[in-house]
This record gives C-alpha cells, structure tokens and sequence, in this order.
C-alpha cells in the first residue's frame, strides 16, 4: 500500500506488473476502492502495468470535506499519473470513474491512448436526484442507501448470493463524506460537448441490468466518439467485473489486442 500527496489530499494507489509493461489505470465507481478490479486481475494477460487507486474520500485515501468538483478528481489523477511516469496508457472508468476518464482525456491525450468508459455517460442523473442522495446521507448515512445501491447495482442471480454481503459492507464503510462529495461531482457534469470531440480507441461495455447507467445511455455516450466498440454482459448489473470477471477480462484484453497494448 502506497500513498501519494497530491497537494489536497493523499491518494492509496498500488502498481502490479513490471515497470516497463504497458500501462492499464483502473478508475472505480462511487462507493467501492480499488478492489472493484481484483475479480478480473488473474484473467489479464500477463506483464502489464496496472494501476489502481482510491479516488478521494474512497477506500484509504483522504477524505476532505464534501462537496467535491469532477474538476478535482480529474486533476487528482492527472497527478498521480505523472508522479507515477504514466503516458499512452489505456484508462479503464467505471460509472464515475468513466466520468474522469472522460475528462482526464479531454484535457491530457498524452497520458491516454484508449478509453475503456464502463457502465458511465456523460451526463449520469439530475441535479435533483442526486440532491436527494447527498440530502439522505448526510441526514441517514449510506446505510440509509446501501439496499437500493445493491437493487442497482447487482442483478437478481447475485444478489441472492453470500457474496452480496461482501460489496454492501464495502459501500457502507466508505465515508459519508467521500460519497456525498463525489455525489456532487457526478451531479454537475455534463462531458457530451468534450467527450464528442475526442478522437481515440474506444471500447463500452454495459450491463444488461445495470439500474445505475442502463445500457442504451452507455451506448449513447459512446457512439459520441468514431469508431467506438461496444458490449453488454448479460445478466450483469451496474459492476459486471464483479459478476462476471472472466467475460468482462475477456472483451478488456481483446480491446488491449486491438490496440496494440498486449
């Protein structure tokens, strides 16, 4: 475990994989850590680099008071990046984590070569229902959420599994403060101007039961970009690396194929 001082606040990162294997940056979503990749690591081709980080107030990084803005949580990657040596990489974002990826390649094209924009958009929700959310934790804490979170984010087969327990216990021991302020962040962006305007590699993968991005808004945002690839898991929800590693590491390292990262 390793932590970087951004100058706001201090990211945990890890780096697997040798130091000269092609760079893969991991960004997950709202309410999980780093270890939302750890199902599809052993399914990846061997020796690349691949970094993973909590985002700010997430998992073991620092959680500075809420609200946050996307601006921050793009430029708190964008450091972690050059601290890490990091250029042409592949950026794989998951749902806000989609949202940053969108923003760090608009604004630094020399860190990214491909965009992997997993269950995200350009724009995800409304103002007031994102209000709402940030209104409910502040006032319950995620705990309050936690049951609907599940509802959207696992398909039924799933959620009538033990692991279940697992990923709710990782939502409701984030921060309040780091969910309500990324919350804000999701809430006051708006990446279709930016995002149809890139002009790089570009894969979506959704879920087919995803309750948080639904596919066909995926599927919108992607199509922004020319010549994007597009997939829907089956039977997945909002986390499909988490239901179904094998096929998501499969369709991610097939994109790595065709992109000359592997």
């Amino acid at each position: 475990m390793k932590l970087f001082d951004t100058g706001e606040v201090r990211l945990h990162y890890r780096v697997d994989g040798p130091d000269d294997g092609a760079p893969v940056v991991f960004a997950n979503s709202l309410g999980t850590d780093m270890r939302l990749w750890d199902p599809i690591l052993p399914f990846l081709p061997k020796g690349l680099r691949i970094i993973r980080f909590d985002k700010r107030g997430h998992g073991l990084s620092t959680c500075p008071p809420a609200p946050y803005k996307m601006g921050s949580l793009i430029s708190d990657t964008e450091k972690l990046m050059d601290f890490l040596e990091v250029k042409e990489s592949v950026f794989v974002g998951l749902s806000i984590g989609g949202m940053i990826a969108q923003g760090l390649a608009t604004k630094r094209l020399d860190l990214i070569r491909a965009l992997v924009l997993s269950n995200t958009a350009a724009k995800i929700g409304t103002p007031d229902m994102w209000a709402e959310r940030i209104k409910a934790v502040e006032e319950n804490g995620i705990e309050s959420l936690a049951d609907a979170i599940m509802e959207r984010w696992f398909a039924a087969d799933f959620r009538g599994t033990p692991e279940l327990e697992l990923w709710r216990n990782m939502v409701v021991r984030q921060p309040d403060a780091g969910y309500a302020g990324c919350s804000a962040a999701i809430s006051g962006t708006d990446f279709y101007t930016p995002t149809a305007a890139l002009r790089l590699p570009c894969l979506g993968i959704a879920g087919a039961e995803d309750g948080s991005t639904p596919p066909d808004l995926v599927r919108e945002t992607v199509d922004l970009i020319p010549g994007s690839k597009f997939h829907v898991i089956r039977k997945a929800g909002h986390l499909p690396c988490v239901e179904h590693p094998r096929e998501y590491a499969r369709v991610l390292t097939n994109f790595l194929r065709s992109v000359g990262h592997v």
